[in-house]
């Protein structure tokens, strides 16, 4: 909550979860928020206790998980959309987040 009511985290949550597939990078995000790298870094630092790049990792995480458990999309072609370069790169920061492989998760909901 108190992310939300903090006008800067408030402005780049907004563009996160508007377009988290965009290419974002901390400078993009920063300047997007109206903040400075540093300013914008220990303000989720201090209310969120992550990064904003771990914030953006999370998001986009999530959305991958929704779309293994909707969908029939490849974990390649998912990986992709999730803005990770390779399918192992995504798979090892899926696997970091939600304790098992993209390919565990999605049968458990077939």
């Amino acid at each position: 909550m108190a992310a939300i009511q903090d006008k800067g985290l408030s402005n780049c949550l907004a563009h996160i979860h508007r377009n988290p597939r965009k290419n974002w990078t901390l400078a993009k995000l920063a300047t997007e928020s109206g903040q400075s790298k540093s300013s914008l870094s220990a303000n989720f630092k201090s209310k969120l206790d992550m990064s904003p790049m771990q914030y953006l990792r999370h998001c986009r995480l999530f959305l991958a998980s929704q779309d293994l458990r909707r969908t029939s999309d490849s974990i390649a072609k998912i990986a992709i959309k999730s803005c990770y370069g390779t399918e192992a790169a995504f798979s090892r920061a899926f696997k970091n987040c939600f304790g098992t492989s993209p390919a565990a998760w999605r049968g458990r909901y077939q």
